[in-house]
């Protein structure tokens, strides 16, 4: 065991990071997701769920991930990049990288193409506090965590 494995306690990943089995058990409840909202039915834990499809940053291949939204406009959805643990989540890093490959599907609808806009400052706050008046679980987990959870208004193209 190196150095950096004993440190960790985990075989070297960094404190926060997912295991494979972590990891497998997300990519398995995902698809589910996924076939669910695609079928028709958007909903979980009392909030409703879209598809955001992004394009691997490293890999290129397509990936699909089910994600709360929150209205912003008649033609505008926010999603945060909570996640868990002490880093952004993947899609963030995907969407980020590849903006103009993002798309999202509503349920029972197809792909619609949309462009991300990370929010900051004002803009950020007035999102953040829609989202946790019709959320107040994402202030819970916001408290719990070391970095400030991205605010992403999602615009068709």
């Amino acid at each position: 065991m190196t150095h950096e494995q004993q440190e960790s306690g985990r075989g070297g990943r960094k404190p926060g990071t997912p295991g494979p089995v972590s990891r497998w058990i997300q990519r398995k409840m995902n698809a589910r997701m996924a076939r669910k909202v695609q079928s028709g039915r958007g909903h979980f834990m009392g909030m409703d769920v879209l598809i955001l499809n992004t394009v691997g940053r490293r890999s290129e291949q397509p990936r699909q991930t089910p994600l709360a939204w929150f209205a912003d406009s008649d033609d505008a959805w926010l999603i945060v990049a909570s996640g868990g643990g002490s880093r952004h989540p993947d899609w963030h890093a995907n969407l980020m990288a590849h903006p103009d490959r993002a798309s999202i599907e509503m349920p029972g609808r197809g792909a619609v193409p949309v462009t991300p806009h990370r929010l900051d400052g004002a803009d950020r706050e007035q999102a953040w506090q829609r989202i946790t008046a019709a959320q107040p679980r994402y202030e819970k987990y916001q408290a719990k965590s070391d970095r400030r959870y991205p605010v992403i208004r999602l615009t068709p193209r």
